[in-house]
């Protein structure tokens, strides 16, 4: 009889309490259709492709705190669905939800001349060579506006234009010259250019925030390791190889280049110059290197070096998509412990890299560099000098902070 009494009572407990949740329920969602909204959005519910954007961006005031102000994803173009909590100035948490809309506001990018010259007789498809991208459509289309005719010389002025997806265009004016092939030809002279010399670089920009030091491959052929230390050389960052699609070489001279950095103590980099068109071609590829590395001692990052820029029109990519190339190149290097950083010249890394969050390696051939963007590694020149090599060879600067 006891038993019984309990196990009704812990009933009549569970169904108390059920009860009791049921009631809570419905008064906060009574509380909450009661509830007082006042959210006044912007006018303006759009962004551009890849701009930084949060909900609280949107909104013009609101009577309360938003809960989550996210950061919302603008790398899709089209409408997008918001929504987020807020606690209003009650107390009450609620939600509310608006669209967005992405666009791409952005003109394709093309490397253009004013004046083209092109022998009588020639392809009039030369504009197709021109460098032509953009930062989200992998095709954009481009085209030359006004009529020119390679057959007969002439010069022809016409309109070079490159549009993309959302109808955002480039255009320059060009001139086409059209001219008889000369059968003359004339002497030129030699001129000896002032080489770089790894001294005077040392001498110039040694100082406690840099250290000194070289990029190879098996352009220096057979390196002398204990000449580059006794030179000064602080650290080498050497070429691992390079893979296209799907197939990998082997630097001829990486296997002695790093076993011999190693055994003098200079410390190590490498890069990788790839040709990925994919996230799937750059993790095989990021695989490779480090595969690669096994054995060898590397303190400095691995360098993703991707500068196919000549046959850019045909790998069908966007500058987004290229980054995000070399952004899971990086990201899989770095699951295997080594750090990372992204290679570029100057101009490319001005107009088309995008920031994906990794150290630079800057290339600019210069004394001093006007690149505003931050850098890690700094390539000065391809016409170096040091001793242990024969030939040329790049030097560089790395700032340590």
């Amino acid at each position: 009889m006891k038993k019984k009494i309990i196990i009704s009572t812990l009933i009549l407990t569970i169904f108390l309490l059920f009860l009791t949740v049921i009631i809570i329920e419905n008064n906060e969602k009574k509380r909450k259709e009661k509830a007082t909204i006042e959210v006044v959005l912007k006018d303006d519910l759009s962004t551009s492709f890849l701009e930084q954007k949060k909900v609280s961006d949107y909104i013009t005031s609101i009577n309360g705190k938003i809960v989550n102000d996210y950061e919302i994803d603008t790398t899709k173009l089209g409408t997008q669905d918001i929504n987020f909590e807020f606690i209003n100035n009650d107390g009450i948490k609620l939600n509310y939800d608006f669209q967005i809309e992405v666009k791409d506001t952005k003109s394709p990018l093309a490397f253009v001349n004013s004046t083209y010259y092109i022998k009588k007789g020639g392809s009039k498809n030369f504009y197709k060579s021109i460098f032509c991208g953009d930062d989200y459509d992998p095709n954009p289309k481009c085209y030359i506006e006004g009529e020119y005719d390679t057959k007969k010389v002439g010069t022809y002025p016409v309109k070079f234009i490159a549009e993309d997806s959302s109808g955002n265009r480039y255009t320059k004016d060009i001139n086409i010259v059209v001219y008889n092939p000369s059968h003359s030809s004339g002497g030129g002279s030699s001129v000896n250019k002032k080489k770089t010399y790894f001294n005077d670089v040392y001498e110039k920009y040694k100082s406690n925030n840099t250290k000194i030091g070289i990029d190879v491959s098996k352009w220096q052929g057979e390196i002398d390791f204990d000449q580059l230390k006794e030179a000064g050389v602080e650290f080498i960052i050497i070429r691992v190889g390079w893979g296209y699609l799907g197939e990998y070489t082997i630097d001829e001279n990486f296997k002695r280049n790093i076993s011999e950095a190693n055994r003098v103590g200079i410390p190590v980099g490498v890069y990788f110059y790839s040709y990925a068109s994919s996230r799937n071609e750059s993790i095989q590829d990021a695989l490779w290197v480090v595969e690669q590395l096994k054995g060898y001692q590397v303190d400095l990052p691995i360098a993703f070096d991707w500068e196919d820029w000549g046959d850019f029109n045909d790998y069908n990519v966007s500058f987004y998509s290229l980054s995000e190339v070399a952004r899971v190149f990086l990201d899989v290097v770095g699951l295997y412990g080594y750090d990372g950083m992204l290679y570029g010249s100057k101009n490319y890394l001005e107009k088309i890299w995008l920031d994906i969050g990794y150290d630079i390696w800057l290339a600019h051939y210069t004394n001093k560099t006007d690149y505003q963007g931050d850098y890690t590694f700094w390539q000065l020149c391809q016409d170096g000098r040091v001793s242990g090599i024969k030939g040329d060879v790049d030097i560089n600067i790395w700032y340590l902070d």
